[in-house]
């Protein structure tokens, strides 16, 4: 899915799709008000968001998982493994694919353990069995199997909140004023180009960027190509670090490549004298006999506030 260009402000087509917005965001509040979240063993941490799409929920998450990491503890991430086909399982990158677990799970694996269940509360026991001392749900605002202790929602300031209504009329996961009361934090990520941080005046805000770690090429040009939420965030992101991007081709989020999918772009790569450059979500999903034609776009979370955000979460 791609995010539409009306989902961005109020029009005919959003009005138009209101009352079926109405219906998702009802039964979206239904399935959290009557259901009763289980408290795990350890604290738990969610970083989730409002809207739908790449907010860039991961890099934060494994930014928190580092900062805990030093104050001490020994986090561990829950997430459901979308697209994956094994469910209840602690993930293990030298042994399992994206297309068992997820592709996010096997990113965040390289950080610290991670537990794969649709039921968080499940996945939080096998982390817990596993020795983490706090969890990190990488999404999973809107679950309502497993307690949270803290509840941060990301947002991405070059999209905001969009036209803040509910999906299909535009990218809102549920009414605002529904998730806000569960909500202790904001981050926003980037320049808040539409103001929102006011909106959230009654909770924290913190602020952050996604530095790019320029990747070492052989050649001038990149033909660069993304399966996630937002990728002409990771195309700017190239860019910004000096990159010529000749060529982008998008897919689905959290699309699994076919051989005949990377053979054809490592074709049009060589037609065009590029090199192919992914992200790093994308990366895990490409064989091992591939991996050596593409390069990756590192990334890092940049704080504006470290310390404060620490102090939040160890609190």
């Amino acid at each position: 899915m791609k995010t539409p260009q009306f989902w961005q402000k109020k029009n005919l087509v959003s009005r138009a799709l209101f009352l079926p917005g109405c219906l998702y965001a009802l039964t979206t509040w239904a399935r959290i008000k009557f259901n009763s979240p289980k408290k795990a063993k350890v604290p738990v941490v969610c970083i989730g968001n409002l809207t739908a799409g790449g907010s860039g929920k991961t890099p934060i998450a494994i930014s928190i998982a580092k900062m805990l990491r030093s104050g001490g503890k020994n986090p561990g991430f829950v997430s459901r493994g979308y697209g994956g086909k094994l469910k209840g399982v602690l993930v293990d990158i030298t042994k399992h694919s994206a297309e068992q677990v997820g592709d996010e799970p096997l990113l965040l694996a390289k950080e610290a353990l991670v537990a794969v269940d649709a039921n968080r509360y499940e996945a939080a026991k096998i982390a817990i069995d596993a020795g983490a001392d706090i969890i990190i749900m990488d999404d999973g605002f809107q679950n309502p199997t497993l307690y949270k202790d803290k509840s941060l929602l990301v947002v991405d300031g070059n999209f905001g909140l969009g036209n803040m209504m509910p999906i299909p009329a535009g990218p809102m996961r549920e009414f605002f004023n529904q998730g806000i009361k569960r909500a202790n934090g904001v981050v926003i990520i980037g320049q808040d180009k539409h103001n929102v941080a006011p909106i959230f005046a009654d909770l924290p805000v913190f602020r952050a960027k996604i530095k790019a770690v320029k990747p070492k090429l052989d050649k001038d040009k990149v033909l660069a190509f993304a399966g996630i939420g937002n990728p002409k965030k990771f195309y700017q992101s190239l860019e910004d670090c000096g990159v010529v991007v000749a060529k982008t081709k998008d897919f689905p989020d959290h699309h699994f490549y076919t051989r005949g999918e990377l053979l054809d772009l490592i074709d049009e790569a060589t037609r065009l004298e590029a090199e192919l450059v992914t992200t790093s979500k994308d990366m895990v999903k490409i064989p091992y006999d591939l991996q050596p034609k593409f390069k990756v776009l590192e990334i890092d979370v940049e704080w504006q506030d470290e310390a404060a955000i620490k102090q939040f979460l160890l609190k």
